[in-house]
């Protein structure tokens, strides 16, 4: 039987509610069917791409063209949980209507239920046009990948009383125009718990504490793709060694002669 699909606007919901938002990434239609096995909340098709599957050092080569294919076939495989769509950088920044025009292509061509957009005060008009356009965003504060440039690498954002007072602005910002939930990322725990509690739209969190309404990961640092974890990152699995292993058993089982054999031969 065919399971209902959620939708964006449950997370609401569930913060009322006082139960936790799960996210997790997915860039492909595979990963997005067995993710949907699972009881998660909504599936971002983050422009962290670029690094788990792309192998770039950062964020900012992704283009819009990359996302709406990655976006398409995660759609394709998540039957019943809602997908979001990063916008990647330069997709929003330059004026509201081709942030609204590209946000549009995401949900129109690729089929995604909302965009997620990364900034403070500078894209609150985007925000607005693309919510003025039906379109759910979830805004993006504290850290900002896009921005590690300015930022001079990815470090913690929010340490002094200033830096904590801009990301509740911003916070508070994305809330009045439209946002429908907000990400907090590397950001100190008790600064994330204070968001939390003034704003009536959830947050996730992601390297933000506890505190937040829920939490976002990327698929491939939960599982072990990589060699060594992100402080804020707990591996569930060693996917990456146990796939090393897998594969150097089937070399050494191809050079013995014990594979093929019969039970795998027609």
């Amino acid at each position: 039987m065919k399971k209902i699909k959620k939708t964006l606007f449950h997370l609401r919901k569930k913060k009322d509610e006082g139960e936790k938002i799960i996210s997790l990434t997915a860039y492909d239609a595979l990963t997005a069917s067995w993710l949907s096995e699972c009881d998660i909340d909504f599936l971002l098709v983050g422009d962290s791409l670029a690094n788990v599957v792309a192998g770039y050092e950062t964020t900012l080569p992704v283009t819009m063209d990359q996302i709406a294919y990655h976006t398409e076939i995660v759609v394709r495989g998540a039957e019943n949980i809602p997908v979001v769509a990063d916008m990647p950088f330069l997709s929003y920044e330059i004026n509201p209507e081709e942030a609204v025009r590209n946000a549009g292509r995401l949900v129109k061509q690729s089929g995604a239920d909302g965009v997620k957009i990364e900034g403070g005060m500078n894209i609150i008009p985007a925000v607005k046009k693309i919510t003025d356009a039906h379109i759910p965003v979830i805004g993006h504060t504290g850290l900002k990948p896009q921005a590690v440039l300015q930022l001079g690498g990815y470090k913690v954002q929010g340490k002094t009383p200033a830096a904590a007072e801009i990301i509740k602005e911003e916070a508070r910002a994305l809330q009045e125009a439209g946002a429908i939930a907000i990400v907090l990322e590397c950001i100190p725990s008790g600064l994330a718990q204070e968001i939390t509690e003034e704003l009536n739209i959830p947050t996730i969190g992601i390297g933000a504490g506890k505190g937040c309404d829920g939490q976002v990961l990327v698929t491939h640092d939960l599982l072990g793709w990589f060699e060594k974890p992100k402080k804020f990152v707990k591996q569930y699995s060693d996917f990456r060694n146990s796939a090393i292993t897998s594969v150097r058993t089937f070399i050494d089982e191809v050079n013995a002669g014990e594979f093929p054999n019969q039970e795998h031969t027609f």
